[in-house]
């Protein structure tokens, strides 16, 4: 590639910097984008799609009511994937892939990712499983423990990061959440493009739109990708909002108000 476009707008120098040092270490970057609430519906006319298509996923994170996990940069989660089975994860959040361990770099189940927003960013590390469907349900009520869903290569992850005392079999399920998820690949857009709508137990809703991209297009997909969709209309510079952090906010909540 020849040259790059001009960088996202909202990012400082120090910034631009910043990630594009991310971006020499790490494996793929995303490129996200979460569309406000009174928006989704337009957005899902604009993009044609049919919700009917969708894969239904069921999705569960761990960690503690006070979320000692979060605070230490570590996100554990699984999830249940209509005709698919299940997976897990370990992630470390944020990274600096420079300063990862070579053996865990060497892991195909390992993985380096940047994720980027409208105006922010993060690089994370992410170890990924393979536990069986039934398995992430049972231990969802109770009846499995929750290390039953990770390899020895993920709990020996989790043990070097998480808080001193923590074990995977003490941590909180926070969940479930159901997700809808569609790839299309629009022709005026020419790639891949994912559509989740995050459905929260008390109906709230987080729509995203993401496209993976190689480290060096970043910018050039990020510019298509955003002229692609101003140009059917949606709003792409609204507040953004993570899935993850929506819901380990929203479960811790209502633990705490179960309480006696």
């Amino acid at each position: 590639m020849s040259s790059a476009p001009p960088a996202p707008p909202g990012f400082s120098n120090e910034e631009l910097l910043r990630l594009l040092e991310l971006l020499k270490g790490a494996d793929s970057v995303e490129l996200k984008l979460t569309v406000p609430a009174p928006h989704q519906r337009s957005t899902l006319e604009a993009l044609e799609l049919d919700p009917l298509e969708a894969q239904i996923r069921q999705v569960f994170f761990f960690d503690t009511p006070a979320l000692d996990l979060d605070a230490h940069g570590v996100v554990v989660r699984a999830r249940r994937i209509q005709g698919r089975g299940g997976d897990s994860i370990v992630k470390l959040r944020p990274v600096v892939p420079s300063e990862l361990p070579d053996e865990l770099r060497r892991s195909g189940a390992f993985r380096v990712e940047v994720d980027a927003l409208p105006g922010g960013f993060v690089c994370s590390g992410t170890l990924k499983g393979a536990p069986a469907a039934d398995d992430i349900r049972r231990a969802a009520g109770g009846k499995l423990p929750v290390k039953k869903l990770f390899s020895k290569e993920q709990r020996q992850l989790f043990a070097a990061h998480a808080p001193q005392g923590i074990e995977l079999d003490d941590l909180t399920v926070l969940g479930p959440i159901f997700v809808l998820k569609l790839r299309s690949v629009p022709p005026a857009l020419g790639r891949k493009l994912a559509t989740e709508m995050w459905i929260y137990p008390d109906g709230s809703r987080i729509l995203e739109l993401s496209t993976r991209a190689a480290t060096d297009e970043t910018f050039q997909v990020a510019a298509e990708v955003r002229a692609f969709l101003v140009g059917r209309g949606i709003e792409v510079s609204g507040e953004q909002e993570t899935k993850t952090r929506k819901a380990l906010e929203y479960f811790t909540r209502e633990l705490a108000t179960e309480k006696p």
